[in-house]
């Protein structure tokens, strides 16, 4: 079995500096780690249990394929305060037939967000032998 210590996704932006602008300061990711100087240095975000890298550039936006799924504890008000930021909102909060809260957004290279919440009584909640 491979024993990973860490893990994180790695996203190579159209222009660097408007996706650390959207990352940093409009959803407001925690820096990890920065390295690297001048426009296409790296800035590694928390992301709950892993950690998202924008670094590079790329001359094409991420393939349609490439999803960033970011649970939250509370999708209405992750709502509210992105409105607030002034980010477009693709498709606000919705349970799914399947039981979670789902919100949909793009970063600027429009690559799908889908910031989820998971309700008290759904399964992915129940852990066995906790």
């Amino acid at each position: 079995m491979v024993h990973v210590l860490s893990s994180r996704t790695l996203l190579r932006p159209t222009d660097p500096e408007r996706s650390r602008a959207f990352y940093g300061e409009r959803l407001g990711l925690a820096v990890y780690r920065e390295f690297g100087t001048g426009p296409e240095r790296g800035t590694v975000y928390f992301l709950g249990g892993g950690f998202l890298e924008v670094s590079g550039r790329s001359e094409t936006p991420a393939p349609p394929h490439v999803r960033l799924w970011l649970q939250v504890a509370d999708v209405a008000a992750a709502h509210q305060e992105l409105l607030a930021k002034g980010v477009e909102i693709v498709r606000p909060p919705v349970k799914e037939p399947w039981g979670l809260v789902e919100m949909w957004i793009a970063d600027p290279d429009g690559t799908p967000i889908v910031l989820v919440e998971i309700p008290a009584d759904h399964p992915l909640r129940y852990r066995p032998g906790i």
